[in-house]
């Protein structure tokens, strides 16, 4: 039976690239007004999981459910946040723009958004600190400054799960700040947040539970159960972890 409180269902996710398992039978739920951290190691697979929740990646086997039904590939129910190096940053596009995009999975791709479009896109612009650069190119502005442009397309998008990749590495402090706000209220809001994120200190502080994976699930539950000294050697192969 689906829990009427999960948003998200992974069940016995496995995905190969090649002859290589990159995510072997993961298990896992996102319930909604939950920011659910996801940390492991470089390669262990967290955008993998990302990508393959979107269906961006082909899965081997296993099932995604949104809402206790199957996930179809651009679902408008799901925002995506990729890594910042994921981004063509010198496409000749505004901030306002950018945000404005994530309005087409409700407009559609053939009608061009609107005066009240562009209204809406600068409300979220101005929810993370940058009303004041819409008109800048997006590769005019700092990495920081990006990253919240990227977050507020996602919040554009009025999207009920949140794929958020990394969005707070290499981030100032004040955009960090700001963003942590944002992610804040989807909570507040009942939205599901999926974090990747490489910081142990926002994650306590921010995640409501922490998926701690290395191409399978190590240990899933909250900041203080499963980011102790053990678990977390048990994830990056013994490795000594700061923070």
């Amino acid at each position: 039976m689906c829990d009427v409180q999960s948003l998200l269902q992974v069940k016995n996710l496995t995905v190969h690239y090649g002859q290589r398992a990159v995510l072997s039978d993961l298990t896992l739920q996102c319930r909604r007004g939950e920011i659910l951290g996801v940390m492991g190691p470089n390669g262990a697979g967290k955008s993998t999981l990302l990508q393959a929740v979107l269906g961006l990646v082909r899965r081997t086997r296993g099932r995604v459910l949104l809402g206790g039904e199957l996930i179809a590939r651009g679902n408008r129910r799901i925002a995506y946040v990729p890594q910042r190096d994921q981004v063509d940053l010198d496409f000749p596009v505004t901030a306002l723009e950018v945000v404005a995009m994530g309005l087409f999975p409700r407009l559609g791709m053939l009608r061009p958004p609107r005066r009240r479009d562009y209204h809406r896109a600068r409300m979220r612009l101005e929810q993370v600190g940058l009303g004041d650069r819409a008109d800048s190119r997006l590769g005019q502005l700092s990495g920081g400054q990006q990253q919240r442009v990227f977050l507020a397309r996602a919040l554009a998008q009025g999207a009920e799960l949140f794929l958020l990749d990394e969005p707070l590495s290499a981030v100032d402090a004040d955009s960090e700040q700001l963003m942590l706000w944002a992610l804040r209220d989807l909570r507040e809001r009942g939205c599901g947040v999926l974090l990747v994120g490489h910081d142990f200190g926002v994650v306590r502080h921010l995640c409501d539970r922490v998926l701690l994976l290395n191409r399978r699930r190590i240990a899933c539950g909250t900041p203080a159960e499963v980011l102790s000294p053990r678990t977390v050697a048990a994830a990056y192969g013994g490795r000594r972890v700061s923070g």
